[in-house]
């Protein structure tokens, strides 16, 4: 399989990188860099019908990944998780067509391995031996996962009041954890202090180019497992919206590569009435989100104050000619709940936010019964453990 990564771009002032250096941010006005291919060359060999014959997980799309070598590649399985359709939901909710993406079924239970073995396997290839992240939970797992796999020593920082399963598991896969009194955005600082002093590479959420090709496979894949035919909605949790701009910039991959048509999903982002800076942010017309002062929510991977890539998360929002909907701890709860008894998944309250955002949406008028709507489970209920006692 050859590999069609070409450069890197600055998704908001355009100055292009070599993609043979190690970059973070973009060096001119600090916003996240994008991985750029050269699709005229793939679209004459990569055919979506040779992925019939690959292996199920998001690797499947090698050509439109950022990795130069297969010898550079980690995998736990990640990828290629299940699209269900929702039968029993459906029915409660007089709607036709309900699928939920179940990414808890991925490695150390969440969609953040999608993005972590991208940007260790990046890490690996450019020869990192240290690497860093802030995170709520479970995207430090993520890497605790993928970087002893690698051989890598793994730095964690989080905040202390995180649930203790997220503690654990990145405690039991060798990781290095500092517990912060604060919220990801002071884990952030503190992570930076030792990423400057150290030399560690730094894989907070689009602080780095990588982590965001991993995510955009969700995207590849609902187009797959959907025929090439994409939703009418797509509903998903948005912390700090990797998944979200990922999709987004899959829709248009493909599209050029000619394996979907120019029609879009209308993309929701979710986020908790208790730290909602992006949903402020559209309902304002604005394209940055400025600082939730004072963020609490249950859903730890909801409780992100500010977000790097505000303005691709926006962006993606209206150019799909979505919405932004806040939803309270108790409804998301309660979406969880609902998810449960329907389908059989245990959601991570992330996943039950969806669902809450969809029965408002469908409220509204928003939604129609006859279209076509993708929620995203984010990760397992299973280490939030105290919602349910």
């Amino acid at each position: 399989m050859k590999n069609f990564f070409s450069h890197l771009e600055c998704g908001f002032c355009g100055e292009i990188y070599s993609k043979t250096k190690i970059w973070n941010l973009c060096i001119k006005c600090n916003k996240p860099l994008l991985a750029r291919y050269d699709i005229e060359s793939a679209r004459n060999v990569f055919y979506k019908d040779v992925l019939k014959t690959r292996d199920k997980t998001l690797w499947r799309y090698f050509e439109m990944l950022p990795i130069d070598e297969q010898k550079n590649v980690l995998s736990l399985g990640e990828g290629f998780t299940p699209l269900i359709k929702a039968e029993k939901l459906e029915s409660e909710l007089a709607l036709k067509n309900i699928y939920i993406k179940d990414e808890s079924l991925n490695p150390t239970t969440s969609f953040k391995a999608r993005g972590l073995c991208l940007a260790i396997s990046k890490a690996k290839e450019f020869g990192i031996k240290e690497v860093s992240i802030p995170s709520a939970g479970n995207a430090a797992g993520a890497m605790s996962a993928y970087a002893a796999l690698a051989g890598m020593r793994a730095f964690v920082f989080m905040p202390k009041d995180v649930p203790e399963p997220f503690i654990a598991e990145c405690k039991a896969l060798g990781a290095e954890v500092t517990l912060v009194d604060g919220l990801i955005t002071d884990c952030g600082k503190l992570a930076a202090e030792g990423v400057k002093k150290f030399g560690r590479f730094d894989v907070s959420t689009l602080k780095e180019p990588y982590r965001i090709e991993g995510k955009k496979t969700m995207g590849y894949e609902i187009a797959e497992q959907l025929c090439w035919k994409l939703p009418d909605v797509i509903i998903y949790p948005t912390g700090g919206g990797t998944g979200l701009v990922g999709m987004w910039k899959a829709f248009d991959e493909m599209e050029k590569l000619g394996w979907i048509d120019s029609k879009r999903p209308r993309m929701v982002s979710v986020q908790s009435t208790g730290c909602a800076p992006m949903v402020k942010a559209f309902n304002e017309g604005k394209n940055f989100a400025q600082m939730w002062n004072g963020a609490k929510t249950v859903a730890d991977g909801l409780r992100v104050p500010a977000a790097v890539g505000d303005f691709l998360i926006l962006r993606a929002i209206r150019e799909s000619c979505g919405t932004a909907v806040a939803v309270t701890d108790e409804e998301l709860i309660e979406g969880s709940k609902q998810i449960g008894r329907t389908t059989g998944i245990f959601p991570a309250p992330e996943g039950g936010a969806t669902l809450a955002a969809l029965i408002k949406l469908k409220t509204s008028g928003w939604i129609k019964s006859e279209e076509t709507v993708v929620l995203f489970n984010t990760g397992s209920g299973h280490k939030y453990y105290n919602l349910w006692k």
